[in-house]
């Protein structure tokens, strides 16, 4: 019988030949798009087919102008990207807003979020929420107070704008996890959801993939990376290079037809992160290739 460690081995190495598949191709992802008569009819993928996207989270790029965060993200053939306030200002006017999203369609990008942002005070709450619409975003990526989720449960409402709080690991006093999250969110409006942080959650020594099934109903977001270390000094490090499983972590979102996004943040190499990025983008896409 084969060991573990030799199962795991070839199942990297066939990970490896998957992404150097993917990366060998023009532009896309095979296995993003349907047919063109399956879309007309609508098909529903069933279960264990990928329904997710892959995206950017521009925490990654925070030391880069937008510019060339688009630039980047364009290269690496991600369609999809959520921006922090280092390159749309929360203090922006409308117009500036407008001025932002228009250059990110123009890239070909669709901005689908924002965030991580703070809510603290009902004007920080008003502030996302106006923030958000101005840009036509689908989802802010925060962290509200939790004496400020009943408002919170009343923008969403307000708004159609959905929120997935942001899990920051051990020492986040208010959504160290994803499960803790679920408990504080799960009688209010199905709009309020989580965005998993699969590091910080490996970080308080919690399995990403289990706390991913037990939150599953309200997953709005992923922000994916890899830790070297499942406790608190753990450190991003290049996707697949960590202690996160992470084929069973992407197994997990397939069984449980997640249709979100999956956002790169790579906080390693802030000064320069396109390498880095851009093996961790080709190990999931090998990864998703091999699953």
């Amino acid at each position: 019988m084969m060991s573990e460690k030799q199962s795991r081995r070839r199942f990297l190495q066939a990970a490896s030949i998957g992404a150097g598949a993917w990366l060998a191709k023009p532009s896309g992802c095979p296995g993003q798009t349907q047919p063109a008569t399956e879309k007309k009819r609508g098909r529903r993928k069933p279960a264990g087919e990928r329904q997710f996207k892959l995206g950017l989270a521009s925490y990654t790029t925070r030391k880069l102008s937008l510019e060339e965060t688009l630039a980047i993200t364009q290269r690496l053939g991600l369609k999809y990207i959520c921006l922090k306030s280092f390159h749309l200002p929360l203090e922006s006017t409308p117009a500036e807003i407008a001025a932002v999203a228009a250059k990110v369609k123009e890239a070909g990008l669709e901005l689908y979020g924002g965030g991580v942002i703070r809510m603290k005070s009902e004007d920080e709450v008003n502030r996302a929420f106006e923030y958000a619409r101005a840009a036509g975003m689908e989802v802010i990526v925060g962290v509200p107070e939790p004496e400020m989720l009943g408002l919170v449960n009343e923008k969403v409402q307000q708004y159609d704008i959905k929120v997935a709080i942001h899990n920051h690991g051990p020492s986040d006093k208010l959504y160290p996890t994803p499960v803790v999250t679920y408990e504080k969110i799960r009688n209010l409006d199905s709009r309020i959801g989580i965005c998993h942080d699969i590091g910080h959650t490996q970080r308080t020594g919690m399995d990403p993939a289990k706390a991913t099934a037990k939150c599953a109903e309200r997953l709005l977001d992923v922000h994916m990376k890899d830790v070297d270390a499942a406790r608190a000094e753990g450190k991003t490090v290049e996707i697949g290079r960590g202690v996160i499983d992470i084929p069973k972590f992407l197994r997990t979102l397939l069984n449980i037809n997640y249709a979100g996004i999956v956002a790169f943040e790579y906080e390693k190499d802030a000064e320069d992160p396109l390498a880095g990025l851009a093996e961790s983008v080709g190990y999931v896409r090998g990864v998703l290739a091999v699953l």
